[in-house]
């Protein structure tokens, strides 16, 4: 009998958890994020995409965290403290909008808490044997996290780079000083890190008995102001504190100057000498997260835009030779082969497929360029001729589906409803519709596509700041049987459900 397999083709919704619906300010592992778990499953949707899950500052930009390693505090379910009686009743809850995130007024909400529940937890029962195997597993990084941390409050605020120079550099002597010193404050983050972790080690062990896969993401670069790069100096382009490159998108039609990131750079020589320990130690940590990771940027593990720091934007930058397959190979033999999918979007050569096909990577097509170079765009369905990607109708870069058709041209308009069938009015349907036929292994979409709603409740638009950016959330009404019934109804009809198949190779 022909050995039986997992159906490779799965459905996907794109969700960041902080647009779940709750009464404490923003989404969070609570008992709203369980019921979306259940959602998915009704609709036979088989794959949660979310965004990075390190903290953020007061922009909320997940891309822009103070840590690679660590969890976002403000996604912690404060209803658990006060069942386990960490926090005590009752809690008063500032009034906090139901459609965007306040993240500066939810970031002080819950910090104030998290203190209280910390001070209880030290004082009753920090020599607890599950937080001394959260300290133990997590000791290669957050040590280093809590000190940043409690070094930065204790500096104002002020960036790594402008602290003392003990403390800049990192003296041992001058830590443990510090760190001693300091033993409660820097108990506060170690607790609030093992609820964190400890809460979606719980809500990701559901959604797995559901049925139900995680893509998380890993942005390839760091913020400057991070834990990880105060902590692993060396592996950067820099030299006492001082950045000689940084990161940036080389000039394009769309940009005469490109773009200058200022992310610093790693120094790939020297971490290859380290057999890139650090980043398999990254790579392990976001595997014990997700189940299937999403690598940002995925061009510049092949080449990367390097721009010398005393630039004031990227046109004097150069391409740089990036780790390539020492990297991915050496990953491979310390985890096997993982499900990984590669942003490859944008200013992508030869080398940069090559790199991506060599690691079996899948790559992605997002429907809403393909309409812009006539028939034979390669993100149109009908010219895909490697099942190994993923179709998307737009990513959180995206305006939604809605939004981004009422913003066409007539003749770009007019190409979009011929191709599929519509005369508008169902365009998210169509598009989501277009994606589950493709041949695709994946086909992922945004919670907006699948509510149908327009350009105003857009994630993230990219070049832009202010509070329109990762804020949006949708409400605890909004999901209805309807949206589900339709959505297995689209699932099942383009074998996208959860089955085996005979394995025919």
């Amino acid at each position: 009998m022909a050995e039986k397999k997992i159906n490779p083709r799965k459905a996907g919704i794109i969700l960041h958890p902080t647009s779940l619906p709750g009464r404490r300010g923003t989404g969070d592992f609570g008992a709203s994020a369980y019921d979306f778990v259940d959602f998915l499953a009704d609709s036979a949707i088989r794959i949660w995409q979310i965004l990075p899950l390190t903290p953020t500052g007061a922009d909320g930009c997940p891309y822009n965290s103070f840590s690679a390693f660590a969890g976002n505090e403000i996604l912690i379910d404060i209803d658990e403290l006060i069942d386990k009686k960490l926090v005590e009743m009752p809690v008063e809850t500032p009034e906090f909008s139901d459609y965007r995130v306040d993240y500066p007024k939810v970031i002080k909400f819950k910090s104030e808490i998290l203190d209280k529940a910390a001070e209880k937890f030290y004082s009753e029962s920090r020599n607890d044997a599950g937080f001394a195997a959260f300290m133990q597993e997590n000791s290669g990084w957050i040590n280093d996290f809590a000190l940043f941390r409690v070094l930065t409050k204790e500096f104002e605020g002020k960036s790594w780079k402008f602290w003392p120079a003990e403390f800049r550099n990192r003296d041992k002597n001058a830590l443990e000083k510090f760190a001693s010193s300091h033993e409660q404050e820097l108990f506060r983050h170690f607790f609030a890190q093992y609820l964190f972790f400890s809460q979606w080690k719980k809500l990701k062990e559901y959604a797995n008995e559901k049925g139900i896969e995680i893509m998380g993401d890993i942005p390839i670069f760091l913020s400057f102001d991070s834990a990880d790069v105060w902590a692993n100096q060396h592996i950067f382009k820099m030299t006492d504190a001082k950045l000689s490159e940084v990161a940036g998108v080389p000039p394009d039609y769309f940009s005469a100057d490109g773009q200058l990131w200022g992310n610093p750079l790693y120094d790939w020589i020297v971490l290859e000498k380290e057999d890139f320990s650090w980043w398999i130690d990254r790579f392990l940590h976001n595997l014990k997260l997700y189940d299937i990771l999403r690598l940002d940027h995925f061009r510049g593990f092949s080449a990367y835009w390097s721009v010398p720091a005393t630039e004031t934007t990227a046109k004097n930058g150069h391409w740089e030779k990036g780790p390539g397959t020492k990297l991915f190979d050496t990953l491979f033999k310390r985890a096997g082969k993982i499900p990984i999918v590669a942003e490859d979007l944008g200013d992508i050569d030869v080398d940069v497929v090559k790199l991506r096909e060599t690691c079996g990577f899948a790559g992605m097509k997002v429907l809403q360029f393909a309409f812009y170079e006539g028939t034979d765009h390669e993100f149109l369905p009908h010219n895909y001729t490697n099942t190994n990607c993923v179709c998307y109708t737009g990513t959180h870069d995206n305006d939604t589906t809605v939004g981004w058709f009422w913003s066409l041209s007539d003749g770009t308009k007019s190409f979009v409803t011929h191709y599929l069938g519509s005369n508008g009015d169902d365009i998210h349907w169509k598009m989501i519709r277009l994606a589950m036929s493709s041949i695709a292994e994946k086909a992922l979409f945004p919670l907006q596509d699948v509510l149908g709603w327009g350009g105003d409740c857009r994630f993230n638009v990219p070049g832009t700041t202010g509070p329109q950016n990762w804020t949006w959330r949708f409400q605890k009404d909004s999901l209805t049987k309807y949206h589900s019934d339709l959505l297995r109804g689209i699932v099942v009809a383009f074998n996208r459900e959860s089955k085996t198949c005979r394995d025919v190779s």
